[in-house]
């Protein structure tokens, strides 16, 4: 790791980087144990990160943990508005004031008061302590500072609950902009839950995440999706975070959000038969990024359409069926136009750890975490979220799922295949750098590149001649 004195000079490199230029980026983030740890106090401790959804603590006292590295998080509902976080600790002898197990994603319920298991010390929901045993014995030295849980900042943006463990952080709409002004349209905050399962992976959680951060691996890892288009595409930095989306000239400009989204109608002769086809086979295989009412209102596009409409009509009878299909069920379409659809691209890169693929009514997300401070394991999510008719959420819990293609479908179990054998690719002597495609990867650049602004160490750097 750098030290303090070579910071400066680092930023500097930092800031001359262009990031439209051919770069690389050393090893050291995927590999260094002395990296893993120094990512604790330098990265994790600064960064706002989504540690859960509203919905999860939808009731005055319910609390739910969130575990990143060697921390663990206290977040608990305290008001109909107000929900509040605490580093989990008693500040007593330092035990865990709620216990974590290690199989599980984080522990959750109801809870007036927060007792510790050692000595019996007591806490509200607002973190003051309630009881002290025999409490004459430190002779008025326990103030009320020294007792109650230290606090964490927290926001909720989307529907997310986020926490920053800095007291002096940026508010979190600063922090997540551009990108939460650009996917406020989508109203995630109106979404719930359909699926949350996790596992542990042999691999850095960088590796974990960038396997889903472009779409510039789809033709090699996921061959039998090129039948309904190219996927060549577009990869923009936006600040912190980076989206992209679909480049395909051979569409009609009318078209344009279905170019950058999972909308698009593929390419075929019938675009009518093509748009069924795709809709399932993401269903089937993804069980995501696209919705059952979207389905079955794609299914009937050949009954609907004559043979031989034009792609971008068929693109918004779809849309336009879909909506209707969603009204007659008491399911709100957000107002979003096409432009929009347009700017938020096909997925965005939220920094540090998280990734959306959204949609009007859907969407499915990954956070990963690294595992401990161990470089080489890390903890993998996928979520999917969606709109419901009112009580008709599912009810669903975090389940751990081991990584096959029967507990997680096709596309992401192909995802998978590249994790364990990228971290080992990472480590040999023979590989002298990542080298990212300045189009399709810049989401990838970049994340590298504020990943150095907090480290100190591994900005790209231009490739040698």
């Amino acid at each position: 790791m750098n030290k303090p004195e070579k910071i400066n000079e680092h930023l500097d490199l930092i800031d001359s980087v262009d990031l439209s230029k051919p770069l690389t980026f050393p090893t050291e983030a995927y590999t260094s144990k002395d990296y893993a740890e120094a990512e604790a106090d330098r990265l994790w401790a600064k960064v706002w990160q989504h540690a859960g959804r509203v919905e999860e603590i939808p009731n005055i006292n319910d609390f739910m943990t969130y575990e990143i590295g060697l921390d663990s998080i206290l977040i608990v509902r305290t008001g109909e508005d107000s929900i509040k976080a605490y580093h989990n600790v008693c500040p007593h002898r330092g035990r865990r004031l709620v216990p974590v197990a290690k199989d599980s994603n984080g522990a959750r319920g109801n809870r007036q008061r927060f007792v510790c298991g050692y000595h019996g010390w007591t806490f509200d929901g607002d973190g003051k302590n309630t009881y002290i045993l025999d409490k004459d014995d430190w002779q008025g030295a326990l103030t009320d500072s020294r007792t109650c849980l230290t606090e964490v900042r927290v926001d909720t943006w989307g529907g997310w609950v986020w926490i920053n463990m800095d007291p002096d952080c940026v508010p979190l709409r600063e922090y997540l902009e551009p990108a939460a002004g650009m996917l406020d349209p989508f109203q995630f905050e109106k979404m719930r839950y359909r699926f949350r399962q996790w596992v542990v992976f042999d691999c850095n959680w960088k590796v974990a995440l960038e396997a889903f951060m472009e779409p510039y691996h789809v033709a090699a890892t996921h061959p039998q999706l090129t039948k309904y288009g190219d996927f060549y595409a577009w990869s923009k930095a936006q600040g912190l975070h980076g989206n992209d989306g679909y480049d395909t000239p051979d569409q009609s400009a009318e078209d344009s959000a279905a170019s950058t989204t999972v909308f698009r109608t593929g390419k075929g002769p019938d675009a009518r038969a093509m748009m069924g086809q795709m809709q399932k086979e993401f269903w089937e295989t993804v069980g995501a990024s696209t919705t059952q009412v979207m389905v079955d209102a794609a299914a009937r596009l050949v009954d609907e359409l004559p043979e031989g409409t034009p792609s971008d009509e068929v693109h918004h009878h779809w849309l336009e069926s879909c909506k209707r299909d969603y009204a007659a069920m008491g399911v709100e379409w957000p107002d979003i136009r096409e432009e929009q659809m347009a700017e938020a691209g096909l997925a965005w890169h939220l920094f540090p750890n998280m990734g959306i693929l959204q949609g009007p009514v859907f969407a499915l997300y990954y956070r990963t975490r690294p595992y401990g401070n161990d470089p080489n394991k890390c903890i993998y999510e996928a979520v999917a979220i969606e709109r419901f008719p009112k009580g008709e959420a599912p009810d669903t819990e975090w389940v751990y799922a081991d990584a096959t293609e029967e507990n997680w479908r096709r596309v992401i179990a192909q995802d998978f295949s590249n994790m364990e054998l990228v971290q080992q690719g990472l480590q040999s002597r023979g590989f002298r750098g990542n080298l990212p495609n300045p189009h399709q990867e810049n989401k990838v650049t970049n994340f590298h590149l504020n990943l150095a602004r907090y480290m100190g160490t591994g900005a790209p750097q231009p490739l040698d001649d």
